[in-house]
């Protein structure tokens, strides 16, 4: 059993269910790069898994944390990035919803297209859904294209295949176009 901690830093149980199962994986990426009240971004971080719970959001693998520059801006402060796998029973449009929830409550502002945030969550995929879903594209347009989620994803779920791309998550961690420079920095996992 891996831990994750709580807002105050006490470990959670997070249980990994034996192999996630790549074709119903519920993938949620995470990031950060403005710590607001938080001593940094891996504390506001775990404190965002932390909040999977309350919003029935179980998590049932987590990454490492990534380390990058910020993009597009590279003087902006750098990202701590994350993929978790996540079980729920929401559906896209619900879990979309939820996760603003907690975004909100992190303070994320939506001021100016790729501004530092307190916490960026973005559903990568939904199972094998794909299209435009009343205005929830999925699975997510450029997250292929990552490192910084591609990399992470391919720690938790190598063999995942991308729903229209038709690659592994490691295969598409080994050719990014953004992010090139990310690297783990452990203690997600």
């Amino acid at each position: 059993m891996e831990k994750a901690s709580s807002e105050k830093g006490v470990p959670l149980p997070v249980e990994i269910d034996g192999e996630p199962d790549a074709d119903t994986a519920v993938i949620v990426a995470l990031g950060c790069n403005d710590k607001g009240p938080w001593s940094d971004c891996r504390e506001a971080l775990e404190a965002a898994l932390a909040r999977f719970r309350t919003e029935g959001i179980d998590i049932v693998a987590r990454s490492s944390w990534w380390s990058s520059a910020a993009w597009p801006d590279p003087t902006d402060p750098p990202f701590l990035n994350g993929v978790v796998m996540v079980r729920t029973e929401h559906d896209a449009h619900a879990l979309m919803a939820a996760l603003g929830r907690i975004e909100d409550a992190f303070g994320r502002q939506r001021s100016v297209a790729n501004a530092p945030r307190t916490l960026d969550l973005d559903l990568i995929a939904y199972g094998r859904l794909t299209g435009d879903l009343d205005g929830l594209i999925l699975p997510h347009p450029r997250a292929w294209q990552r490192l910084f989620v591609m990399g992470p994803l391919a720690e938790i779920a190598p063999d995942w295949i991308h729903p229209d791309k038709g690659e592994t998550a490691r295969a598409l961690a080994r050719a990014p176009t953004v992010g090139t420079d990310a690297t783990p920095v452990g203690g997600g996992r």
